[in-house]
């Protein structure tokens, strides 16, 4: 698999437009809800940044699969929570404020963290010899010009132009989505014969890292006594990750386009898992209101 003009060029300006519909949906008090509920954003911060990292990186040991599949699979646990995660919240009844809060403080974190946990992990799958294909400087420039830029922007935009940012926002979605789907089909179709065999390697890892994460920030949530809307949310956000960011630095930044084939296949997964959330967080809403009303 060979990066083309579509996965070095392409991909990365889709990331940039699908943060660019992300910072249209912000406003400045997004950051500072943190105040309000300090404990349920440290909470979900370090189950997202820390826990999850050590998760890949003991599933990516453990299961036997090849360096480039387990570098990308921990790409997968590097990156922040996905746009998509406030949708999923809304739907499962969680807390959408704290999605929001969340999505965004981690999103700005990554920034600094992916390159350098980036290249221990690297250096630790790939080879103390192989070259470093991810430059600290470079990549959080990169990064920056990806994600921090574009949200950056799009909340600048919703500041002066309130009204036609909300119709932008779900015009870069759709764009975005478009991009992404072309550059995985025509990677789908070129190595067709290979999937079969990176679908039985990162497949098994694709669902311990999702299923364990998810589950670990569930408990967690429930052994500080957040309350259920927080619980759902935190959990959503650590499973529901930003595939299309691992997806752009593995085969963009890294040129690897074998390490990209742990996010199209996380991104896909977490979607089955996601709903599953859904359903729950939604029965338990109906619970929680049947309860209230006979109190």
């Amino acid at each position: 698999m060979q990066a083309s003009f579509l996965s070095a060029v392409v991909l990365p300006i889709s990331l940039a437009i699908i943060m660019l519909g992300m910072g249209l949906s912000l406003v400045p008090e997004d950051f500072q809800r943190v105040k309000k509920y300090p404990k349920a954003v440290s909470i979900g911060l370090i189950s997202q940044l820390v826990f999850l990292p050590i998760i890949g990186f003991v599933v990516a040991k453990v299961v036997p699969m090849q360096p480039e599949i387990a570098m990308g699979l921990m790409i997968v646990a590097l990156c922040p929570g996905g746009a998509s995660s406030n949708i999923f919240t809304f739907l499962a009844k969680g807390d959408v404020a704290l999605s929001v809060t969340l999505t965004a403080f981690s999103s700005v974190i990554t920034v600094f963290t992916i390159p350098v946990l980036g290249n221990l992990a690297y250096k630790h799958f790939m080879g103390e010899t192989a070259a470093i294909a991810l430059p600290i400087g470079a990549t959080i420039l990169q990064i920056f010009l990806m994600t921090l830029l574009p949200i950056g922007l799009g909340m600048v935009l919703r500041q002066i132009f309130p009204e036609p940012a909300r119709r932008l926002e779900k015009v870069t979605n759709r764009l975005a989505i478009g991009l992404l789907a072309v550059i995985i089909i025509m990677l789908i179709v070129r190595e067709w014969n290979r999937i079969p065999g990176f679908i039985l390697q990162v497949g098994v890892g694709v669902v311990l890292l999702n299923s364990i994460s998810i589950l670990a920030a569930f408990y967690t949530t429930k052994l500080f006594k957040l309350n259920p809307p927080q619980q759902i949310c935190i959990t959503i956000e650590v499973g529901i990750q930003n595939s299309t960011l691992a997806f752009a630095i593995s085969v963009g930044l890294l040129n690897n386009p074998e390490m990209g084939i742990s996010a199209a296949i996380y991104g896909l997964f977490m979607y089955v898992t996601g709903w599953i959330v859904i359903r729950y967080g939604r029965r338990l809403a109906a619970t929680n209101s049947v309860l209230e009303s006979q109190v």
